[in-house]
């Protein structure tokens, strides 16, 4: 008898996508399965971006602005966008990337264009596009803009 389960079991208690070789992520793109320059874990992407947004909304605004509760939000937010195009564009990483040791990258490798940060960071700050990733742990606002976060 196979180690293996009977395939209608597969479909059955692995998913339906049990029985396909799909892959590491970043396969498809040319990227190595570990190490520099493979695909970030959700984990430090969202860590990263946590960071980020407590910095640019209860440091730099809340702090340094001192705003109000209910204008550090929206200045928050623009603080936010401010800091990824600012940052993202010149340096490939903002400062909750650069300590959870990550960066973007254009497909191709190199260093995103700035119409790209720019359209990465406004999808990014509606949130929903980052939240639904695909099987290379790109979000939309990454498929839109041909980029990747990889690790450093």
């Amino acid at each position: 008898m196979s180690d293996r389960q009977p395939r209608w079991t597969q479909t059955w208690i692995y998913g339906a996508r049990a029985h396909l070789d799909l892959g590491y992520p970043g396969e498809r793109l040319g990227l190595p399965e570990e190490g520099s320059g493979a695909v970030a874990g959700w984990g430090r992407r969202l860590a990263a971006v946590l960071l980020d947004w407590l910095l640019c909304t209860w440091a730099i605004a809340g702090g340094l602005l001192q705003l109000e509760r209910t204008d550090a939000g929206l200045i928050g937010l623009g603080v936010f966008a401010l800091e990824n195009i600012v940052l993202v564009g010149t340096l490939g990483m903002t400062l909750g990337m650069r300590i959870f040791r990550i960066r973007v990258a254009a497909l191709n490798g190199g260093r995103p264009s700035f119409g790209a940060v720019v359209l990465r960071t406004l999808l990014l700050c509606l949130a929903v596009p980052a939240l639904i990733l695909d099987r290379d742990r790109r979000g939309l606002h990454d498929r839109a803009a041909r980029t990747v976060v990889v690790n450093l």
